[in-house]
This record gives C-alpha cells, structure tokens and sequence, in this order.
C-alpha cells in the first residue's frame, strides 16, 4: 500500500477517514485539557504525517509543556510531519522514521501521558491487536490515557478491544457510537505502568 496516497483522503471532507480524524483530534485535544500541571509526554505509534496530534498541538495552550516522539516507517511520511512540525513550530516534537512496533523507539518517552494507537488495529491481526493492547502498561503512565481506533465491520471487535484493555486496569472514558462507521476509543490507565520490556516486537502488520 501506498501509505502517502492513504493519506490523501484525510483532504475529501465528507471521507470516512476525515471524519475520524476529527473526533480523534477533539478526543486528543480533550486529553490535553484534561493532563496534569507540569511536562507532557505522549508517543504516537505508526504516527503517519502526524495528522491526529500536530495540529491539535500547534494551537492548544498547554503546547509548550509537551515533548512528543511520533514513529513512522515511511519515510515520506516522516518528511511530511517534520515538515508541518517545524512550520508549526513545535521543537518539542520529535519525528523518528523507524519501526514503530518496536518498544526500543519509546525508551526515554514511556511512560507517556497520551499514547496513541491510531490506524493500526485495522491493519494487523486480532491475536497481535491483543498482544499491542497487552504492551499498554508499559507505554501509559498512571492517570494517562491511550487513544486508538478500528472500524467497525463486522465482526466488530471494538467492545472486545475494550474488555482487553479494561483487564489491564484501563477504565473507559469514552466510546464512539457503532452508528459512525469507525471506531475510536478512549482509556485511561488506573494501574502503575510496567517497566518498557527491551527488544520487543509489539505486533506485526497483516502484509508483513
């Protein structure tokens, strides 16, 4: 797949995928509302052009207290959210072009205070969406919240993926309707976070 042509239908208004974008940057922009006084951390996997964070981030007060990693393999994409980054200038914002499941990018940033799972669990099979969902103690800090979707055909997995982060002692704050034709969801961590395993791979994509 040509991941800098998917992008392209975040720009048709009345697309799925722009739709979603939208709630997801409102449910990222709530999150930042709502983090703690002091430093932010968040980390963005498979981050894209980073389109769900950098332009909520570029105009939301709380900007200068964040540091974010947002970790993408395509390269072009990498170059696209360095580039929007900048323009906005958000020096915090660190873009690594490299294997996004891997937990070696996120030493030094986990446990973050937002972490965003956005545009995998579609991609990758159910048995890897379990075991991404598993890695989340070690990602999220205590009181932060992980933002993710999936879509909703069926078999809609979305409530399951709910009950396996609410195993691991996520609450869940809020839900997107089944009516909408996507899902996004939204937990927050009431555990203590696990220390980051070293070398691990925390899924794989189906086309891999």
């Amino acid at each position: 797949m040509d991941w800098q042509e998917w992008h392209d239908e975040y720009d048709r208004p009345d697309s799925r995928l722009s739709q979603r974008l939208r709630v997801v940057q409102g449910r990222v922009r709530q999150a930042l509302d709502a983090a703690a006084p002091g430093p932010v951390k968040v980390i963005s996997l498979c981050a894209g052009q980073g389109r769900d964070l950098l332009p909520v981030l570029a105009q939301h007060p709380r900007r200068g207290d964040v540091r974010a990693r947002l970790v993408e393999l395509d390269p072009g994409n990498t170059a696209a959210a360095r580039s929007a980054a900048e323009a906005a200038g958000l020096d915090q914002v660190d873009v690594v072009t490299g294997d996004a499941t891997l937990t070696d990018q996120y030493h030094g940033m986990a446990p973050a205070d937002i972490v965003m799972l956005c545009g995998i669990f579609g991609n990758i099979a159910d048995d890897d969406i379990k075991r991404a969902v598993g890695f989340s103690p070690q990602l999220c800090a205590s009181g932060g919240a992980v933002i993710w979707t999936r879509n909703r055909r069926a078999p809609d997995l979305v409530p399951v993926i709910c009950a396996w982060f609410e195993e691991l002692g996520f609450e869940r704050e809020w839900v997107s309707d089944p009516d909408t034709g996507f899902g996004v969801g939204v937990h927050r961590f009431t555990g203590r976070p696990r220390p980051l395993a070293v070398g691990e791979q925390m899924f794989r994509f189906a086309s891999r």
